[in-house]
């Protein structure tokens, strides 16, 4: 299984680790952080030397209430990262985490190879079509509302089979508006509640198996862990650790994580029972 990066061929037959580098001040986790160019190429190569294939760069904090930040400043948040992080990284592979058509084309153009999209093109109308004309993979996230509401008592009769609804309709349009290569990602902790998180993470091999697709697990410090544990974001490592796990024995093919050293320790554990 692989998928084609802005020129570049990524082999997913073996999990790969995506590390997030959030360029804002108010993420769940690290909000603040990396914020500087230099912080930032700083995280940027501890990660690639820890493992990771694939850094995502964001500059809007999608947290649970964030609020909306303008194309300007989410544009002057992670350009000059995007542009410093090809230069003197060239081997990573780079997705901006955006649902913004003009960040997208922006970012592509400088160099990134992926588009990480949590709103499945809801919030502007022109995305799909732009990541079809890009020709790069685009990641597909299942929401139910917004950042602002999305935790506001989210509601499924099957939360599965309703996940798998809105993938099957959202591939049928990205693949009219030319987008080859897609990656599914349930979007733990996006409108869902611990039960459905739970769900969809024993039930993560039927993405890929319907629609055959590559599995996105963005699970790393999330509320599904701390809130059964009793637990802040800064001391869940360990349950994101075993989550992970399970993530990758029901198909997971991407983790999309804070710490990258341990998500290639349990990528190399879970090697062993294949």
């Amino acid at each position: 299984m692989t998928i084609l990066c802005n020129g570049r061929l990524l082999d997913l037959s073996q999990p790969v680790v995506m590390g997030i580098l959030n360029l804002t001040p108010d993420s769940f986790f690290d909000g603040g952080k990396y914020t500087h160019i230099d912080s930032i190429v700083q995280q940027a190569e501890q990660m690639l030397r820890e493992g990771a294939t694939i850094l995502d760069l964001g500059g809007a904090s999608s947290r649970p209430g964030a609020k909306e930040v303008s194309e300007a400043e989410e544009l002057s948040r992670v350009m000059p990262a995007i542009t410093r992080i090809v230069q003197d990284f060239p081997q990573a592979i780079i997705s901006i985490d955006t649902w913004r058509s003009a960040v997208a084309r922006e970012a592509v153009q400088a160099g990134a190879h992926i588009v990480n999209d949590i709103s499945g093109g809801q919030f502007d109308a022109a995305l799909f079509q732009t990541v079809g004309s890009l020709q790069v993979p685009y990641v597909l996230m299942h929401m139910q509302g917004t950042p602002q509401t999305m935790q506001q008592n989210p509601h499924y009769e099957d939360v599965v089979t309703e996940v798998l609804d809105y993938f099957i309709q959202k591939t049928a349009l990205l693949r009219a508006a030319g987008v080859k290569d897609i990656v599914l990602d349930p979007g733990f902790g996006f409108g869902k509640t611990v039960a459905h998180n739970y769900t969809l993470l024993k039930h993560l091999y039927v993405f890929e198996k319907v629609l055959e697709l590559p599995v996105l697990a963005g699970i790393s410090r999330k509320s599904m862990i701390c809130k059964p544990l009793g637990i802040s974001p800064e001391n869940a490592l360990n349950g994101t650790t075993a989550v992970h796990m399970v993530a990758l024995q029901q198909g997971a093919r991407i983790l999309r994580v804070h710490d990258v050293r341990e998500a290639m320790e349990v990528i190399r554990l879970w090697q062993l029972l294949q």
